[in-house]
């Protein structure tokens, strides 16, 4: 990366930190900053990355986030992407034969798309937003987005999906942690981000028997004082 472009980089941080100042806790830009800074990581380990291409779409990659639970959350990518190609035109510095696949590598980036990138610059993006998706920063953005979306914390009568009872990621923000962040480090493609993943899902699953145990202590609690009222 030459000194020019890394300027352009930092204006890029400083434009997108102005932009996503009302954004969403779980996609504002301290999301993206952490996101830049796991993309620069695994760079560093990686062989032939054009570092000019993936950390402007780090930075870049989530200026649209519509909610999950809206029709349009689909969009987000594509829109985001084609935001970010008029803002790096704006900037004269930055290479304009990089620009289309910055866009490309953000419009595949999300998960619910379920795309697989082709180039490595797309698949750190990926390890490196979905890295952000687990681990004790992930478990705190998922219960932020059930709040904001007033998505119930878990169902209280099979918390943990014990019965045949399917995940319910739209109604229970445990089902989501379940069903999507627990199985996410089997989706990375670089090493490195396979073995933050790994650990990060470790933690995880520790929170949740930590859950286990304290639903636990709530029901023996719950029957106690039941009966000490039938008493009465």
């Amino acid at each position: 990366m030459t000194m020019i472009v890394m300027h352009t980089i930092e204006q890029l941080m400083m434009s997108v930190k102005l932009l996503l100042q009302n954004h969403p806790p779980a996609h504002d830009f301290q999301h993206v900053f952490r996101v830049y800074k796991n993309a620069e990581l695994i760079s560093k380990e990686e062989n032939s990355v054009d570092l000019d291409i993936v950390l402007a779409a780090a930075l870049l990659h989530d200026l649209i986030v519509y909610p999950k639970g809206s029709i349009k959350s689909t969009n987000s990518a594509n829109e985001s992407a084609e935001i970010a190609k008029k803002i790096l035109l704006e900037h004269k510095s930055y290479p304009r034969d990089k620009i289309e696949k910055v866009a490309d590598i953000i419009k595949t980036h999300s998960y619910s798309k379920k795309l697989i990138p082709i180039s490595i610059e797309g698949k750190i993006l990926q390890d490196a937003d979905r890295l952000d998706a687990i681990g004790a920063i992930g478990l705190a953005r998922a219960f932020s987005v059930g709040g904001s979306e007033n998505r119930c914390l878990y169902n209280p009568i099979d918390p943990f999906c014990s019965s045949e009872r399917k995940p319910d990621n739209v109604r229970w923000t445990l089902d989501h942690v379940e069903s999507k962040l627990m199985v996410l480090r089997n989706s990375m493609h670089t090493k490195t981000a396979e073995k933050i993943a790994f650990q990060r899902t470790k933690f995880m699953k520790l929170f949740v028997n930590q859950l286990r145990d304290e639903f636990h202590h709530t029901e023996d609690r719950t029957e106690e004082v039941t009966a000490a009222l039938q008493f009465e």
